[in-house]
């Protein structure tokens, strides 16, 4: 998901809750063959919550034989893109010359750094045959001193994250530290991402353990100090607060977030840095061709924006 078409966002929903900082409406665009992408950061309501600048939720979507997901090459400066996938899977390939297929559970965490190139696309066993897809894609803005590190990419299957079960929960640890357990994913800062699923009536407890933190709610609804919220809302907490999330049915979600960035981060297009004459070089670095191609993808590739 290189560009978004979508319309300016939406205020979220009204609450009462003093522990809310925010509730976000993501904005939606629809790219065609009923593939939707819903994109709860940035927002005007907030830019980032903890070092994530970006947040898109895509699907589900079934595709028909002959058609999928196709994301041609492109570039990256600035950060690390984290791929989580409910269903489906999406061949991963960049410019270090991996080429890994991405499946539900697992986790592909690619750091751009001074710049890097890849494309996603649906491979040609599930592009004859057609295929569900829905998953998330997140951007983690890398801090000051190591925006321009090496690119490096890892990919952590499915069975190597932690997880928690008690009274009707059940956590993953993605990335960060939660509930007692670590993720093996080597990130550059304070970092939280947990994919979490509630039967109805169960209350997971949320610490202040991390500075900055909130939740993407995907399926059922759930109660926080008697405020509701159903699927399709980016709930922002307020620093500080100890969070009781109850499920009014089952419920399916996110838990993220971490350290909040040492200043504020400019985003264009796929470029990501604290310095706006960083991401005017990479503009005219793509424009010349000056990135590395995709071994085994190297004849297309996205064309800077024109606006």
């Amino acid at each position: 998901m290189s560009f978004f078409p979508g319309p300016d966002p939406t205020p979220g929903d009204k609450h009462q809750c003093d522990a809310l900082k925010a509730v976000i409406v993501p904005r939606t665009a629809d790219l065609g063959d009923g593939f939707s992408v819903r994109r709860a950061l940035p927002s005007v309501q907030s830019r980032m919550v903890g070092p994530f600048v970006f947040f898109d939720h895509f699907g589900p979507t079934v595709f028909k034989a002959g058609q999928g997901f196709d994301v041609r090459p492109h570039p990256h400066i600035g950060l690390a893109t984290v791929s989580y996938l409910f269903s489906g899977e999406i061949m991963h390939r960049d410019s270090l010359g991996t080429a890994v297929p991405i499946r539900p559970g697992a986790v592909n965490l690619m750091t751009a750094g001074r710049g890097i190139v890849h494309s996603e696309r649906t491979n040609a066993t599930w592009l004859a045959k057609g295929d569900e897809l829905h998953g998330l894609q997140m951007w983690v803005a890398l801090p000051a001193d190591k925006e321009e590190m090496e690119p490096a990419f890892a990919h952590h299957g499915v069975e190597e994250f932690p997880v928690v079960q008690d009274d009707g929960s059940t956590v993953r640890v993605v990335v960060g530290r939660a509930y007692g357990q670590g993720s093996p994913v080597k990130t550059t800062s304070d970092t939280l991402f947990a994919d979490v699923h509630l039967k109805a009536g169960a209350t997971l407890p949320l610490d202040a353990d991390h500075e900055e933190r909130g939740i993407y709610l995907l399926d059922g609804e759930v109660d926080i100090a008697g405020d509701r919220f159903g699927p399709g809302r980016l709930l922002v907490f307020k620093s500080g607060d100890r969070i009781s999330i109850r499920a009014a049915s089952d419920t399916h979600f996110v838990v993220f977030g971490g350290a909040a960035m040492d200043g504020p981060r400019h985003i264009w297009w796929n470029f990501v840095s604290s310095r706006k004459e960083r991401i005017e070089q990479a503009k005219a670095d793509w424009t010349a061709g000056h990135f590395q191609k995709v071994p085994g993808d190297e004849i297309e590739f996205i064309p800077l924006p024109q606006k």
